[in-house]
């Protein structure tokens, strides 16, 4: 077999290959015992006739037709390892000569990593928001703490924010019920702004008993859209009564004795949390920075995949319903145009951002251990709530493990980068990185296993190239 490598594009190579017949022999084995056990010869059981019968059988084109298509999967993987080629989709195979006795040749055409070099991570400085907390933040939380053993009294007055509705929706299109937009008793918070657009203004200042119109568009079913008006009824108002923030509070609603020692601890949890929030902008910046500094366009048919998924992954089956997603959108204030460049843009950056910590993984020579990617399956596994054994079996069936293998990989690769960056905050202190990032760059040489916690906050984006 020869193979010969073409570069297209900086990013798309053509691989032609030649296969002499001399070396077909096992494929031809292989051909007439599979059309033995399609056709039948007189004389012979099914999968017993020779090989000269089945071809006066079926015709000389049909073995080499069976015999092409069976060999290249083969030959187009061992052309890709003796060129060294890592492709980043499926390839456009077409063959383009059969010479009977003689060889047969085929191109196959495929995205492969453009060639770039990612900068050194010293070389990286970046800045993210200083760290702070405050008395409010913890008062707020404590706030939202009594909310929670709050109680609801009805009160004889026009709706307020942080009030609770129980309110009647009607809606009409051209004058026309609309059934799916139709409701009773629906439990509404005053200032949430999580139901209909035009709701928050119509309810404020209305008392029990009494209605408001207003204009809005619906955002699902068959008038999806389309401008309805709708009647709101207030039927009942109440308000939420908050307990007293005391000693018997702390006893009540936690494991501590004291007020005193509950503030103390949910100060904890909002430093925990400024915490986690400083991780996410250190992980942000310094991936921007990196991916700044990568001059290259990301393969185009790779950057569509991409696109494609995002655009399932958003609207499901919708998404091959060009009118349904134009509705949609047109309800959130948007349109076709403007969506379809987001996705592009976004799908572009993902995958930018795959190719650049695959190669900062490759020059680190970062790999990951059946430890590591265990925990990281367990991780997901309970995030979406599903027993880990299931977990597992759902994804090797899918043939979804390379793709976790390597979001792992990347994830080290980005926490080593993050390590060796230099962050400040806008305060002008230096951020130590290790304190977020440490656990997730441990020696094999121990055979510590990543934190998850830390891998969490440096993963990159879920989707990942076909060639994983």
């Amino acid at each position: 077999m020869k193979s010969n490598v073409e570069q297209l594009a900086p990013s798309r190579v053509k691989i032609t290959v030649e296969v002499p017949f001399s070396e077909l022999e096992s494929d031809f084995d292989a051909a007439y015992k599979a059309l033995a056990g399609q056709v039948n010869v007189p004389g012979f059981r099914p999968g017993k006739a020779p090989a000269k019968l089945i071809e006066a059988r079926v015709g000389r084109g049909s073995v080499l037709q069976q015999v092409v298509n069976d060999m290249i999967p083969a030959r187009y993987s061992e052309a890709l390892s003796e060129n060294d080629i890592n492709p980043l989709a499926q390839p456009e195979i077409e063959v383009t000569k059969i010479e009977d006795g003689d060889v047969v040749e085929f191109v196959a055409e495929v995205d492969v990593r453009p060639d770039f070099t990612v900068p050194e991570a010293s070389s990286l400085t970046v800045e993210v928001p200083e760290l702070a907390t405050s008395d409010e933040d913890v008062d707020a939380e404590l706030d939202n703490l009594r909310a929670r053993f709050g109680t609801l009294s009805g009160v004889e007055r026009a709706a307020a924010k942080g009030d609770f509705l129980s309110i009647d929706l009607a809606a009409t299109v051209d004058g026309k019920p609309v059934e799916e937009a139709t409701t009773e008793g629906l439990s509404y918070e005053v200032g949430s702004g999580t139901l209909l657009d035009g709701l928050e203004e119509a309810v404020q200042g209305l008392s029990a008993g009494e209605s408001a119109d207003f204009t809005t568009k619906l955002v699902a079913g068959e008038h999806a859209g389309e401008d309805a008006t709708v009647t709101v009824k207030v039927n009942s108002v109440k308000e939420r009564e908050l307990p007293a923030a005391d000693d018997d509070f702390a006893q009540m609603a936690s494991e501590f004795d004291t007020l005193d020692e509950l503030k103390e601890d949910l100060g904890k949890q909002v430093a925990e949390r400024a915490e986690g929030t400083q991780a996410e902008a250190v992980r942000d910046a310094v991936l921007e920075a990196l991916l700044e500094k990568v001059d290259f366009e990301a393969p185009e048919g790779v950057v569509d995949s991409e696109a494609h998924q995002q655009l399932h992954s958003l609207f499901g089956e919708a998404a091959h319903n060009d009118e349904t997603i134009n509705s949609v959108l047109e309800a959130q204030g948007t349109d076709r145009e403007t969506f379809d460049k987001e996705v592009k843009e976004g799908a572009e950056r993902s995958v930018r951002t795959q190719l650049v910590l695959d190669k900062a993984a490759e020059d680190a020579e970062i790999e990951v251990n059946q430890d590591e990617l265990m925990q990281h399956i367990m991780f997901q596994a309970q995030r979406n709530g599903m027993d880990p054994n299931q977990f597992l079996q759902q994804i090797a069936q899918n043939n979804q493990v390379g793709a976790i293998y390597a979001d792992v990989r990347r994830s080290k690769a980005l926490a080593e980068i993050i390590l060796a960056a230099k962050v400040t905050d806008t305060a002008g202190n230096d951020i130590d990185t290790e304190k977020y990032f440490g656990a997730a760059v441990d020696s094999e040489e121990d055979g510590a296993s990543t934190d998850e916690a830390s891998n969490d906050e440096a993963s990159t984006d879920e989707a990942s190239t076909d060639d994983e």
